[in-house]
């Protein structure tokens, strides 16, 4: 039997990740079946795992790094990188929520973790959660929080002759505290009340701290209040009862949660038509002007980081201004648009039969997406340092609504992530195809040549070859001295990569370019595709480009602005 841990160390908050991983993966159903406020989406579970999982694969990054070295990671750097994984892939009102409780105890837990700076964490993050909403209301995850810090301090003040509780006194503590306040959320919120469940977001919040005692004590704790479509409510904190209505008997308007009632405000009135998030590169004045702004437009308004990056969430009825409204404090990224009539499986009743197939393609830079979606793909964009979790490109695939998906990665590392996601999706009743792309220039060419008309196997089966054909060099800056394929580089240095691998070695990138055109040309090739970064100047590609008509016959060349990506430049050649 492993140790138990004294203090939330760097393995003990990965174990605590991984376990709050697993959690949501089990629960997510239940949850997503009781959402019912802010909307009555049924994607609160999801949301929360998607969340979670992005938390859980920056810590695993961070242990990854420091196997390659033989040492062990600091903890302020796993709880730090634990917070920062769940701001980047925070999904909805809760995953947003949940990303900023995170963020609070990563300050404190950073400096400590025994049960005294638990217990501070429990509480900073429950005020910075409370502070993040717009307007906060009772009934929710912020009052399920709130709850398990204070029962978590409360039992310091009742410990025996002033003795310093141990963790797992703390961590027990907690979880009751959080679980007695969801039992009492139906009183708090009319709308939990009328539909007879509990918070959802406050049911995710209490699986997390249901794994943190299971990472402290060794043992789950007794799960909470258990509900789901055609599950009989059961009862909590003496005989409440919580949970959906029996058989899924119908609530008050005749319609199931889930199912066409719009319950954002807290009057239960119909909400804002859309749901807008994105990350935002941004200082902290223009944040708090964005917060007003964003306030006038709409409501479930959730805003969470600090240090030049934030999340934001809003709903509203006009996206455009939202989005807008970004451009003006700084640079919003990552932006994902929901219209909860259609998208979101908020009417079931209204979404289209599903497309017979799809194409999902993983992209490095804005300029991608937008040619990908113009070519009919659904996208995913891997921003720098920021590869997508496997339950983004689930997502991706459920957004494309097609009985069958052809996913291209066009990275080598997102293998094993597109695989598990494309099982996921399997699952579900989906037919995928893995199309291992190694670069976004492979994914451009085999989607190039997609066919929806043809059968899939044989559509499958063009795209991988014409990927396959598609020899792949990217350009990028050396950080440090290192020995590589091409001999020593030194910091500053352009690399140009072929195939994965460092063949030349340059001063600068027209030259380096030009090298490694000279290298892959060598071979033959008809045509070739540039892909600019954002700050590459534009007279690079005609220079590039009247270096190939000069230099070699019936070679074309074509030509795409990548945006923000990690590469100056991308080249493929076919």
């Amino acid at each position: 039997m492993p140790q138990l841990p004294d203090d939330l160390n760097a393995v003990a908050v990965r174990t605590w990740c991984s376990l709050a991983l697993e959690a949501l993966g089990r629960e997510r159903a239940e949850i997503d079946a009781i959402n019912v406020y802010p909307i009555a989406d049924g994607d609160t579970g999801t949301n929360l795992y998607l969340t979670v999982e992005s938390a859980h694969a920056a810590v695993e990054a961070v242990f990854a790094a420091h196997e390659t070295r033989a040492t062990a990671p600091a903890t302020a750097d796993v709880v730090r990188a634990m917070a920062h994984g769940a701001l980047i892939g925070a999904r909805g009102n809760s995953g947003t929520i949940l990303a900023q409780l995170l963020r609070g105890m990563s300050g404190v837990l950073a400096d400590g973790g025994d049960a005294a700076h638990l217990r501070l964490a429990l509480t900073r993050a429950a005020d910075a959660a409370r502070r993040a909403v717009a307007h906060p209301v009772e009934g929710t995850v912020l009052t399920v929080a709130a709850a398990a810090a204070e029962a978590a301090v409360g039992e310091a003040g009742e410990a025996a002759g002033g003795e310093e509780p141990d963790l797992r006194t703390v961590v027990h503590a907690a979880y009751a505290g959080a679980l007695a306040a969801l039992a009492k959320t139906p009183e708090q919120l009319a709308v939990l009340g009328r539909a007879g469940v509990v918070d959802a977001g406050g049911r995710g919040l209490v699986a997390v701290l249901g794994a943190l005692v299971e990472t402290v004590t060794g043992q789950a704790p007794a799960r909470g209040p258990r509900t789901g479509p055609g599950r009989t409510p059961a009862p909590v904190d003496g005989g409440s009862v919580v949970g959906l209505p029996v058989g899924g008997a119908p609530v008050e308007g005749g319609a199931l949660p889930g199912e066409g009632v719009l319950d954002c405000p807290e009057d239960g009135g119909a909400g804002p038509a859309f749901e807008v998030i994105y990350l935002l590169e941004a200082r902290d004045e223009q944040v708090a002007r964005l917060r007003t702004r964003l306030d006038a437009l709409g409501d479930s308004l959730v805003v969470v980081g600090g240090d030049g990056l934030w999340h934001v969430h809003v709903h509203v009825d006009d996206a455009g201004a939202a989005v807008e409204a970004g451009v003006e404090a700084g640079r919003p990224y990552r932006i994902r648009i929901t219209h909860f009539a259609t998208e979101s499986g908020h009417d079931l009743r209204v979404q289209a039969e599903p497309t017979q197939r799809a194409v999902v393609v993983v992209v490095p830079g804005d300029g991608l997406a937008g040619l990908c979606t113009e070519a009919g793909a659904t996208t995913v964009i891997a921003r720098p340092g920021e590869p997508p979790a496997s339950g983004e490109l689930v997502d991706a695939i459920r957004r494309a609504h097609a009985r069958e998906v052809v996913l291209l990665p066009n990275d080598a590392a997102l293998r094993h992530t597109a695989a598990a996601a494309a099982e996921q999706a399997r699952t579900e009743g989906v037919r995928v195809a893995l199309v291992p792309t190694r670069a976004a220039v492979q994914g451009i060419a085999a989607l190039a040549v997609h066919e929806p008309d043809r059968g899939f196997d044989e559509d499958v089966v063009a795209m991988t070859a014409a990927a396959g054909a598609t020899r792949y060099a990217e350009l990028a800056v050396a950080e440090r001295q290192s020995w590589t394929m091409a001999g020593i580089c030194q910091a500053g240095d352009i690399l140009g990569l072929i195939d994965g691998d460092v063949a030349v070695i340059g001063a600068d990138v027209p030259a380096t370019a030009r090298t490694v055109l000279d290298r892959m040309l060598a071979a033959g090739g008809e045509l070739v595709t540039l892909v600019l970064g954002e700050d590459v100047p534009d007279a690079l590609a005609d220079a590039l480009e009247e270096h190939v008509r000069d230099g070699y016959l019936a070679v074309d060349t074509v030509v795409y602005l990548g945006g923000h990506q990690r590469a100056p430049l991308l080249i493929g050649v076919e």
